[in-house]
């Protein structure tokens, strides 16, 4: 017995079934119902209809009970060291207890603004000197070409 396959839909088609269409290229045609034979006259394409083999196949319908399931790979994590810290210096912070970390932070951030209050006063000292000795030797652009210098005296 000779099964034979429907052309659109990809079924089995027994003997005595179905009909044969063979086009003016002399090439055979079998379909196994009107249905497939209807929608392969209005070029339709198998791929996009649902209940075709070929749809089926693309879409990867029913076949996952004959495969078994590709096994997933684990992520491996990896540490590695960034710019500024070594891997051994992290690893450290990250066993730290919080309180010692809020007690680090804190002692930075009192050690930062003390050094930000010394540089204030040297810079604020460093201007003062510069204020006393220009305030001696202060001199106009005119007065430095030898103008006349205007004096001004209110007495009353």
């Amino acid at each position: 017995m000779k099964v034979e396959l429907d052309s659109f839909s990809g079924t089995k088609i027994y003997p005595g079934r179905g009909r044969l269409f063979v086009r003016g290229d002399s090439k055979v045609f079998r379909f196994h119902s009107s249905k497939s034979d209807s929608l392969f006259h209005q070029r339709k394409n198998p791929r996009r209809i649902a209940w075709t083999v070929l749809y089926r196949r693309q879409h990867k319908k029913g076949i996952s009970e004959e495969t078994a399931k590709k096994r997933t790979r684990k992520t491996v994590k990896n540490q590695r060291a960034i710019v500024g810290a070594s891997l051994d210096v992290i690893r450290e912070r990250r066993n730290q207890k919080p309180q010692d970390r809020k007690a680090a932070r804190e002692a930075k951030l009192a050690k930062d603004k003390e050094a930000a209050k010394a540089a204030k006063a040297a810079r604020k000292a460093e201007k003062a000197k510069s204020a006393a000795q220009g305030a001696q030797a202060k001199v106009s652009k005119q007065q430095s070409k030898g103008a006349f210098q205007k004096v001004h005296a209110t007495s009353r």
